[in-house]
């Protein structure tokens, strides 16, 4: 299903491409990613987990990206194409004056891009979409869990559809234990219930780690 969506979403794009004479025959107006192939589709790991469970329309099943690997999505209500490339993690005692509950904070900087002739946006939680972190023992946990919800990096906080041709770098932030923030995965569900995933490394890691902890300063 997402593949029919994101070849839709492209063609529409590119139909108003040539009515606008606003794109050049060589194609360059989906930037970001080296190739115009499908996104790999995964699904998140299994275990137990403290959200609702993957769903069975996940897409197909395979290894997980490498950090600061771009993927091709459907935005929100399956408008538009989104890109997703995580860039930086980050690993905390604290953010602000909030402390986690349990233990550490773990902090994954993303950069979203529309490709698309509509504003694209993330799939919300409340429709089945959204983020989160898979530990190596399977157990998962849900972006802004717990004390993670308190947690404001003012520099991250876009919402809403970003704009055809732009880009926005987003935060988000995981309530974790000790042993879950030893790296792992993070998972994004997309409003077709297709899944990418990607591989986090276990310790500070990416071109922003500077600027989150000023973000993370009280």
């Amino acid at each position: 299903m997402r593949k029919n969506l994101l070849a839709a979403a492209a063609a529409v794009t590119a139909a108003c491409c040539l009515a606008l004479t606003a794109c050049n025959d060589d194609t360059k107006g989906t930037t970001g990613s080296s190739s115009g192939e499908r996104p790999q589709q995964t699904s998140p790991g299994t275990g137990t987990s403290s959200g609702p469970p993957p769903s069975a329309a996940d897409g197909a099943k395979g290894a997980a990206l490498a950090f600061g690997e771009a993927s091709r999505t459907v935005g929100a209500g399956t408008v538009g194409i989104l890109e997703i490339t995580p860039t930086t993690v980050v690993y905390a005692k604290e953010g602000g004056r909030v402390t986690p509950q349990h233990g550490t904070f773990a902090v994954v900087t993303l950069k979203e891009a529309s490709l698309s002739a509509n504003p694209a946006d993330e799939e919300a939680p409340a429709k089945g979409g959204g983020w989160r972190w898979v530990a190596a023992d399977g157990r998962s946990v849900p972006a802004g869990n717990d004390n993670a919800a308190r947690v404001v990096l003012e520099k991250y906080r876009h919402s809403g559809g970003i704009p055809p041709g732009a880009s926005q770098v987003r935060a988000k932030v995981f309530d974790l234990t000790p042993a879950q923030a030893k790296g792992g995965t993070i998972v994004y569900t997309d409003g077709t219930k297709s899944a990418d995933r990607w591989t986090v490394p276990a310790t500070d890691t990416g071109p922003q780690v500077a600027e989150v902890k000023q973000q993370l300063k009280p």
